[in-house]
């Protein structure tokens, strides 16, 4: 008989696998946790980029949108006043931040593209590479767990197998040495004692070679594959610190790119700063608003020592034109008309802008002698399309009738022809403002609207002139417009209306023709009363008596306001006093 060894001998060799499997496992799960937070941090970054994004968006926006609220508006005001290198500078600071709101756009872009995009798609693909190197884990500790069982379970039958060897041995001594114990009797408990022992020994060999197997298995777990699931999972991890490393880079190589570009947009900015010049802006504000008006004269001094011997009559202009010979004008009654002819129409002035000053009118008329050329060369535009479309007509006529386009074509015509009289007509009045027609002054000067009526030659007159001393004021009217003005049931009422009071009374520097409707001639040093102040258009209103009374330019009369006179009568020769 062989004695087997107890199967406790053998619990030391097996006993420590189970605690490594449970470390082992434990680990897994460390690692599992530490991983999973790896990406939470990745993705927090992301969303962190994402609303970078955003911002950096909604701030271009808001630039963009400020930019285009303080653009000019197309045909208005605001256009011309950007004439100045002050409101240029201002456009072109606009403008630059608009190309500024465009380098905040191309870095949410390149962000988006090379960052959010970037690290959404490779989070995707890092759980997907942690999910398989964790499958593969759990598949070696499940396989070593499960080669752990096996070794117990025979460890287990081993066991019970020597045990059951044991009891059979000791059953078969006792029945040995028992006499009253039949020799068939001993010889059945001796073969089930062999056949116990046999039994174990198969257990022990099979117990043998699980444990053999176990422990390679084993071995291989514990120096193979567990390391090697490891170190993908340390090469894993490393790959997402160094990609969000680089990504953190990236973002500050996106905001670098755009560095120059936004300099150079402060650059002009202040390029356009410093090119803001005040001289020149104001030589353009006074090139906008100069008149064109000379200063007048030196005031001739006034020796009041001297009794005045003129009277009201010796100083009338129309005595000294002579006796009876100032009639009133065609469309007007007794009284002189009294509506200033720059109020006379609210909505628009003269065709011809006589109602400008020198300069200013010469700047209208050039506007508009531009206007009509610019209109002119639109019509023969279209003029020009429709006959290559006319001649398109007649070589294909499957295309169109070209006697269709034949209407069109004569309309333009005369719009043409229309148009340039009108240019001719303008050029006319801007040729005598900028005195490249030959002076009128030759021409006698019309008294009244009978005198206009008998020389009919003076009926074509484009304009008549109305100067100052030095020539520098023009006054045009159409004559033939004023001689058929009608008088009108407005003209009783106004006539109707109480005369004013005197406010003060003037004096004519200078002579002054007046030849439009609701102004008054005066002669130079005619004495006169003042009803009306200039009111800032340059006009003062005035009255020679009852019946005489209009406007005369402010600059020809020297105005002595009373706010104590009242009187309309008081006589002139002991105001004059």
């Amino acid at each position: 008989m062989v004695s087997l060894p107890h199967p406790s001998v053998l619990q030391g060799a097996v006993s420590a696998p189970c605690l490594c499997c449970r470390k082992g496992k434990d680990q897994f799960d460390n690692l599992e946790k530490h991983t999973q937070w790896g990406i939470d941090v990745l993705e927090k970054y992301i969303k962190f980029v994402k609303e970078r994004t955003e911002i950096e968006l909604s701030y271009a926006k808001q630039l963009r949108n400020l930019s285009k609220k303080y653009q000019p508006k197309k045909n208005s005001k605001e256009e011309e006043e950007y004439r100045y290198t002050s409101t240029r500078a201002f456009l072109a600071t606009l403008n630059e931040m608009n190309d500024y709101a465009g380098q905040h756009e191309v870095i949410s872009e390149n962000m988006t593209s090379l960052i959010t995009a970037e690290l959404t798609r490779y989070v995707q693909e890092l759980k997907q590479e942690r999910k398989s190197h964790f499958h593969d884990g759990r598949k070696a500790q499940q396989h070593i767990e499960t080669c752990w069982k096996q070794l117990e379970a025979s460890k287990r039958r081993f066991e019970r197998d020597c045990k059951e060897a044991d009891r059979a041995q000791q059953y078969f001594e006792k029945m040995d040495a028992d006499i009253n114990v039949t020799k068939a009797d001993v010889e059945k408990a001796r073969q089930q004692a062999q056949l116990r022992h046999q039994m174990a020994e198969d257990s022990k060999a099979e117990y043998s070679s699980t444990l053999q197997k176990f422990n390679s298995e084993q071995h291989e777990h514990y120096y193979t594959h567990i390391p090697n699931i490891f170190q993908k999972i340390q090469e894993m991890e490393e790959r997402r610190i160094v990609r969000i490393g680089e990504s953190m880079k990236t973002f500050a190589d996106v905001d670098r790119q755009v560095i120059p570009i936004i300099g150079k947009c402060l650059d002009e900015i202040t390029k356009a700063a410093e090119s803001v010049d005040h001289k020149n802006d104001s030589q353009m504000v006074i090139e906008a608003f100069k008149s064109g008006f000379e200063p007048p004269g030196d005031v001739d001094f006034e020796d009041f020592t001297q009794p005045m011997k003129r009277t009201v009559s010796e100083t009338s202009l129309s005595n000294s034109r002579g006796d009876g010979k100032s009639e009133p004008k065609f469309g007007s009654k007794s009284k002189g008309k009294l509506w200033p002819f720059i109020k006379k129409n609210k909505g628009a002035g003269p065709e011809d802008f006589s109602n400008l000053p020198p300069e200013q009118r010469r700047k209208k008329l050039q506007q508009k002698v531009d206007e009509l050329n610019r209109d002119i060369q639109k019509e023969m535009d279209s003029r020009d399309a429709l006959t290559k479309m006319k001649d398109v007509y007649i070589k294909n006529p499957q295309m169109g009738d070209a006697a269709s386009v034949d209407h069109r074509l004569a309309e333009l015509g005369q719009n043409i022809e229309k148009l340039r009289l009108e240019v001719q007509k303008f050029e006319g009045w801007l040729a005598e403002v900028e005195g490249r027609l030959p002076a009128r002054t030759e021409q006698p000067r019309r008294q009244s609207g009978v005198y206009e009526a008998q020389n009919p030659s003076g009926v074509n007159s484009c304009a008549q002139d109305r100067e100052s001393p030095d020539g520098s004021y023009t006054e045009e009217q159409s004559q033939e417009t004023e001689m058929k003005i009608p008088a009108t049931d407005f003209d009783d009422e106004f006539d109707d209306e109480e005369p004013l009071p005197t406010i003060g009374t003037c004096k004519a520097l200078y002579t002054f023709e007046g030849q439009n409707e609701g102004t008054i001639s005066v002669a130079e040093g005619e004495l006169l009363y003042v009803i009306e102040e200039d009111k800032g258009d340059g006009w003062t209103r005035i009255r020679r008596n009852e019946d005489e009374e209009g406007y005369v330019p402010t600059s020809y009369v020297e105005v002595y306001l009373d706010k104590n006179a009242k009187d309309v009568h008081k006589p002139l020769q002991k105001i004059s006093e």
